[in-house]
């Protein structure tokens, strides 16, 4: 049996989920104000693998999100995967933290944008079809009224920065899904598979998160 153990920590839900061939069997998650990453990750990593009745070393690979997201979260979710696939010698899988947030997203039509609160205005987003092809790579950017001004058709809009985006953009097509706040490790059961079977996984020694600090500044058009 695949199981993989999934790590999601890019923003404040604190996520760990267990996958057998590709689906989560179990999952343990909180979204805290404060980041209580530290304090919880390695408590519910414990948890999950005591109640799957498994041990670690019947794990086939960990998965992390890889980013855009916080610093802080990026660098204790993917340490705390990095010394697992150490001590087990076992691959290590990266996921798309955008992409593991549209995953919560079901619609039949029209545009998925995930995006993830930077600072101020500033935001993570990319786009996605409704059967989650990536259409727009990831970006960092600064929202203004003239943001996604070009894209046709509905949008919907998840993340953690709905309440500071949908002032500004008010478009008709434009739909936020307040609901879907944060990423969660459930969400990369089936990514992280896909990539197990395909042999996509980075070198434990030299990954880093993806931290896309450098932001696309513009200035609003008159």
């Amino acid at each position: 049996m695949a199981y993989i153990l999934n790590i999601e920590t890019a923003t404040k839900n604190c996520s760990v989920a267990l996958a057998k061939e590709g689906k989560t069997i179990i999952c343990i998650e909180i979204a805290e104000e404060g980041y209580s990453h530290a304090e919880r990750l390695h408590v519910f990593i414990e948890e999950i693998i005591n109640k799957a009745g498994i041990t670690f070393q019947d794990l086939v690979a960990v998965a992390v999100s890889q980013g855009p997201g916080s610093y802080t979260g990026l660098r204790i979710g993917v340490s705390a995967a990095k010394g697992l696939c150490y001590a087990l010698n076992i691959p290590l899988i990266a996921v798309d933290t955008l992409q593991i947030l549209a995953r919560q997203v079901a619609v039949s039509d029209g545009l998925i944008v995930p995006m993830i609160d930077a600072r101020r205005m500033e935001v993570y987003s990319a786009i996605f079809s409704s059967t989650f092809d990536k259409l727009r790579e990831v970006q960092a950017e600064i929202i203004t009224e003239n943001s996604f001004e070009d894209v046709q058709g509905t949008l919907y809009f998840v993340g953690d920065c709905s309440q500071k985006c949908k002032t500004i953009l008010t478009k008709e097509n434009f739909v936020f899904l307040e609901e879907i706040k944060y990423p969660s490790a459930k969400e990369m059961s089936l990514l992280s598979f896909e990539k197990h079977k395909k042999n996509d996984t980075v070198d434990v020694a030299y990954f880093e998160p993806y931290y896309l600090k450098d932001f696309l500044i513009t200035k609003p058009k008159n």
